[in-house]
């Protein structure tokens, strides 16, 4: 159930581990030892939110997903692979060839999580124009003030 508490009445992680946010959610991602934070931190890191918009499109082997998510290394890649999996998010099907073939693709709850990255990402893309200028703009001001 989606808690309709403001965000600025949910804990700050001040509470040292307690995972709940003594409202409707046994989880709270503000909570220092909660492990809902560690899973946010695999989907939305540079490489899993990237890892999961590419299996979004279907199943990958791991050379094509390598090419897909430019710039990651191998090493990067699996170890964004092995932790959505273990959350629950990618599903490893190694299937016993010669040589051996190894298959990554979404499960049901992964591609949950894809379809709402890929409309933030959606949503970046198209304010980039927004974003670039307010860039320039702060540079701007911060070259024009002295001792900046």
């Amino acid at each position: 159930m989606e808690s309709s508490a403001p965000i600025t009445e949910r804990p700050t992680g001040d509470e040292g581990t307690a995972c709940a946010d003594g409202k409707d959610l046994p989880y709270n991602v503000f909570a220092r030892g909660c492990p809902s934070r560690g899973t946010l931190e695999h989907v939305t890191g540079r490489w899993g939110s990237l890892t999961l918009g590419a299996l979004h499109d279907g199943t990958a082997r791991f050379n094509e997903l390598r090419r897909r998510v430019d710039g990651v290394s191998e090493k990067m890649l699996s170890q964004t692979l092995h932790a959505l999996e273990r959350d629950g998010l990618v599903h490893r099907d190694a299937r016993p060839t010669n040589p051996p073939r190894v298959d990554y693709t979404l499960t049901p709850l992964g591609r949950e999580v894809a379809e709402r990255l890929l409309a933030l990402i959606d949503f970046v893309e198209g304010r980039m124009d927004d974003v670039l200028a307010a860039r320039e703009s702060y540079d701007e001001a911060r070259e024009a003030r002295p001792g900046a």
